[in-house]
């Protein structure tokens, strides 16, 4: 499978779109959830950058591997439907990315420069969380759907050009107007690479290739579009507002203030206080009748005359 990097370096940037960067890097960072992982001295390590550095470290394995003889190691590690689905291997869905065939090296170095160079963008916009999900779902979901197609024809794949095109349609779907290659913009490029790759492969019948890449094109497109990250869409957005749990009701009470109404007749309050004074003396008195007494004699006070 030939790699999308192989027609892609990015170079300027749209007049319409330069407000949203800064010099040294394509974008700002947008999400809150947008913290690197480490930090080396002063310069960042973020997730885009731990796979940078993971795909490099299993692709100089591999290369030592094959010089040593012991090449058959990674016939553990390529996906494979019958293996799948026969004898339960299922790690071979994940690890089928990390498969790097020692020939293709040049292209593999171009493919991580541009998962560096794209993927941080992405990440930066959308979040570490996300961008770790879209990661996964970009992994795992052209796998599980290779397998299905395995239960007709036996169905193999190993490497990660379709899954880093998809982090290339993300940044596409965040940035589209962004100029990149001859000036040309980034939705324009995605769709060239698209038809070129979709015309390669249906050159050679290669259709479980062409299966991964539109799996990776598709979960790509909808995950950004998702996050509410690309280009709005009303069909789009009326979709996940059906989608959404609707709000439930609670029927509030109005409140109503109750006014004390005091008694007119504010000799008729006290009339039982006053005969217990008769009776007993102002010493029987409670708190509470005092202090009832005394409101009365300050209301009988304010009474106009």
């Amino acid at each position: 499978m030939v790699g999308f990097s192989q027609l892609l370096f990015p170079q300027k940037l749209a007049r319409s779109e330069r407000w949203l960067f800064i010099p040294g890097m394509f974008g700002v960072t947008t999400s809150d959830d947008y913290r690197p992982v480490a930090w080396m001295g002063r310069y960042p390590v973020d997730v885009t950058t731990i796979l940078v550095a993971l795909h490099v470290a299993v692709a100089v394995i591999t290369c030592l591997l094959v010089a040593i003889g012991a090449a058959s190691v990674l016939e553990f590690l390529q996906f494979d439907s019958a293996a799948v689905l026969y004898r339960g291997q299922i790690w071979r869905i994940a690890t089928y990315a990390f498969v790097h065939a020692p020939g293709a090296l040049l292209w593999f170095a171009v493919e991580m420069y541009m998962l560096f160079v794209f993927g941080r963008e992405v990440e930066r916009f959308i979040g570490r969380r996300s961008y770790i999900s879209l990661y996964v779902i970009l992994l795992i979901l052209p796998a599980v759907v290779v397998t299905i197609w395995g239960l007709w024809q036996r169905a193999a794949l190993a490497g990660s050009p379709a899954l880093h095109f998809g982090i290339f349609v993300a940044f596409a779907t965040i940035y589209p107007r962004v100029e990149l290659f001859l000036r040309i913009m980034a939705k324009w490029v995605a769709l060239i690479l698209a038809a070129i790759y979709t015309l390669q492969l249906l050159a050679y019948h290669a259709w479980t290739e062409l299966t991964v890449v539109w799996t990776s094109i598709a979960a790509a497109f909808l995950f950004v579009e998702w996050c509410g990250a690309g280009v709005e869409f009303v069909w789009w957005k009326n979709l996940k507002m059906s989608l959404q749990p609707k709000p439930k009701l609670h029927i509030v009470q109005k409140s109503t203030s109750h006014r004390v109404v005091e008694p007119e007749d504010v000799a008729a309050s006290v009339d039982p206080i006053l005969d217990k004074i008769s009776k007993s003396g102002i010493g029987s008195l409670t708190d509470s009748e005092r202090r009832q007494l005394d409101r009365a004699r300050n209301r009988l006070l304010k009474k106009p005359e």
